[in-house]
């Protein structure tokens, strides 16, 4: 019988069976006796508990996924690194795989792809706003509850490092199937690895196959470096054009020409669910091996034969309840009960209006537009939605929402209402933001107590430290007078005095980028400390401007280096924007280009033949206002926010009236319409 079945752990969790098995650790439920709740449990393996390698990656999984807090994404809500025994303690999935979902449905609806997709991009754009790069995002690691919330799992080989170059025979790297070019070859990892990932997810969701099978790993392998899938649209016709682009551009070979964020997929995916006829222009010529649409060569698919084999994945870890087959069904009833629903519902609907039917309706018919998860001030800056909808606001209370979140929407997406309908928005006010008080030297039991007092959460991690006494606070993370807020996580590190072992702090650490300090400092044994971001900085974000203790400093093994770290706020950035010029004018204009007042830029362009005008700045902290004019009429005013950087934002087009001298348009001139941003 299984040794941890039947035993409760730190006397609050009550293991009850044994839901799984992965690389380096069992996955147990369990029931939480204090929060009166089911978890789940991950134990890291006892033939493990003294390799320092495993121990770090078990430890970089519960620190990346502490840091992280979406709804999209396994919750944590304990750790424990004691000297006998590490473990993990999360949310209990009541779902299945993703993997299993694909197996049982073969090519599942590509309407059903896309809400799937979007909510894993959802969880990977927050990731990699942390830093934190997933490595392993595959079908089997992603839980699918009996709603259809996807959730992402097991960070297990995550790493805040992106400077990763293990070669495949080093360590485990992700399962073969799905892992980028450049993380076969052990290149240099970015968050873009996760796209390529992502997109292999969607191909297999679209298509009911893998887009590279063979025989070993090593085939595989050699494959993602190397060769051309076939087309999804070969394999399932039924696939829109638009959105095979989008998979497509997603497993481009080349990280460059992939997607660059998790943000800018979502935004091409959600253009697509409004418009599933739409095609997308990537660039096909600039990306060699490209298997082009429309009169390009086919691809030589017969070499892609041989039986899918999973036995030999590198690594298969992901938290999973045994009601796999029953979860399936339950979501196939769910959908089936929701198409008799609104059945029912355009049954009601069309008994009530057949006169007006009948009758005729001149009044223009909108499809309500998705609203929810968009900022209210995004909302009102949109000329569309203002033109066609008339809003109203109340407030609404979420701390996991970014404030000015829109949390709900009257009408609903999808429903076809008249122009001009009253719209309700559920705006999600500020949150409270705290202070962190400095515990050091703090009893836990003290710094606890002021936690709770001030409504934040804890976890608690031990530390080797020469200084502080054992079981008082060294540190926190964030770090003391940082602003969070109210009811987030603050990780307490307590001291286990001095370790037996002493390390130096590594050289030459200054100037380099907070992701290979951080990975140097974890490999000389100790551990990343409170990490204070400076706004006044002129070096680019994310540079290290210091330590604590200094490079060089002999210290006990595993005690905690803090650091000071450049925001980039303080840097100088270039910021461009690319904007749209009216189409309807045929005539050569004067375009000026003023900066906060001050004439930048003065040329001739003929909007009929030129379509585009970029426009790009230089500064550092300031928010400057771009005023664009056309024949000397305002056309466009933007913001550049050189602090925060990102894409300038429009405030307010214009239309302007300029009449044709003779170019390309009609002899009686035209009227300029408002441009809308790229």
């Amino acid at each position: 019988m299984d040794k941890f079945i039947g035993k409760r752990l730190d006397g609050k969790y009550e293991i009850h069976d044994l839901l799984g098995v992965g690389g380096m650790a069992y996955v147990y439920r369990a029931y939480d006796r204090v929060e009166d709740r089911w978890v789940a449990i991950k134990i890291l393996k006892e033939e493990f508990s003294d390799n320092s390698d495993f121990l770090r990656r078990f430890r970089n999984e519960a620190k990346a996924i502490t840091l992280l807090s979406h709804p999209n994404i396994v919750e944590v809500f304990d750790v424990s690194f004691g000297d006998r025994l590490q473990y993990i303690v999360m949310e209990y999935i009541d779902g299945i795989s993703l993997k299993e979902y694909i197996e049982q449905e073969g090519a599942i609806r590509w309407q059903e792809a896309v809400h799937f997709t979007s909510q894993i991009l959802l969880a990977l754009e927050h990731a990699h706003s942390k830093g934190i790069i997933h490595r392993d995002i595959k079908p089997q690691n992603i839980m699918l509850l009996q709603d259809g919330t996807i959730k992402v799992a097991d960070f297990g080989i995550a790493r805040f490092s992106q400077s990763d170059t293990q070669t495949m025979t080093d360590k485990a790297i992700g399962s073969v199937h799905y892992i980028a070019p450049e993380q076969a070859r052990g290149d240099y990892i970015t968050d873009k690895a996760d796209i390529y990932s992502l997109g292999v997810v969607l191909y297999e969701m679209l298509t009911g196959r893998l887009p590279f099978v063979a025989e070993n790993a090593v085939s595989v392998a050699l494959m993602q470096l190397q060769a051309k899938p076939a087309q999804p649209r070969e394999l399932n016709p039924n696939i829109p054009r638009g959105l095979e682009q989008i998979t497509m551009h997603a497993m481009e070979k080349n990280p460059v020409n992939r997607f660059q964020s998790a943000g800018e997929m979502l935004d091409d995916l959600d253009r697509f669910r409004r418009s599933p006829a739409m095609t997308f222009h990537y660039d096909y010529q600039a990306q060699p091996g490209y298997n082009a649409p429309q009169g390009m060569n086919a691809y030589d698919n017969s070499r892609f034969t041989p039986a899918y084999d999973d036995s030999y994945e590198y690594e298969e870890e992901f938290v999973r309840s045994r009601r796999g087959a029953r979860g399936a069904m339950a979501i196939k009833g769910i959908l089936a009960a929701l198409i008799i629903v609104g059945l029912t519902v355009g049954a009601v609907w069309l008994l009530n209006n057949w006169e007006t039917l009948l009758e005729g309706d001149e009044t223009e018919q909108l499809e309500m537009p998705p609203l929810v998860g968009m900022l209210y001030e995004e909302v009102i800056g949109n000329e569309e939605y203002n033109a066609n909808f008339k809003f109203t606001t109340t407030e609404g209370n979420d701390p996991d929402k970014r404030p000015g979140e829109i949390l709900k929407q009257t009408p609903n997406a999808g429903i076809m209402v008249k122009k001009g309908r009253q719209v309700e928005l559920m705006v999600n006010g500020q949150i409270e933001q705290v202070e962190i008080p400095d515990m050091k030297d703090y009893s836990q039991a003290d710094a606890i107590a002021l936690l709770k007092q001030l409504n934040l959460k804890y976890k608690s991690e031990d530390v080797a430290d020469d200084e502080v006494d054992v079981g008082r606070i060294v540190s926190t993370d964030p770090a003391a007078f940082s602003k969070v807020d109210a009811g987030s996580i603050v990780i307490l590190r307590v001291s286990k005095g001095p370790a037996k072992k002493k390390v130096k702090v590594p050289d030459n650490l200054k100037g380099q980028l907070l992701y290979n300090v951080t990975a140097t400092l974890e490999d000389a044994g100790l551990t990343v400390g409170s990490i204070t971001y400076d706004d006044e900085s002129s070096e680019g974000k994310d540079i290290v401007l210091s330590l604590n203790p200094e490079s060089g400093t002999e210290v006990s093994e595993g005690a905690t280096v803090d650091l000071i770290v450049s925001s980039g706020m303080g840097a100088e950035k270039t910021l461009e924007k690319t904007i749209s010029l009216p189409q309807s004018i045929h005539a050569d204009v004067t375009l000026k280009v003023y900066r906060n007042g001050n004439l930048e830029e003065n040329t001739t362009v003929n909007p009929a033949y030129s379509g585009t005008y970029r426009v790009a700045f230089t500064g550092t902290t300031s928010v400057d206002t771009v005023i664009i004019t056309l024949n000397d009429q305002p056309y466009m005013e933007l913001s550049f926010d050189f602090k925060n950087g990102g894409e300038p934002t429009v405030v307010q087009t214009h239309e302007v009236n300029i009449p044709s001298t003779g170019g390309a348009g009609d002899e009686d001139g035209g009227t300029g319409d408002g441009g809308e941003e790229e």
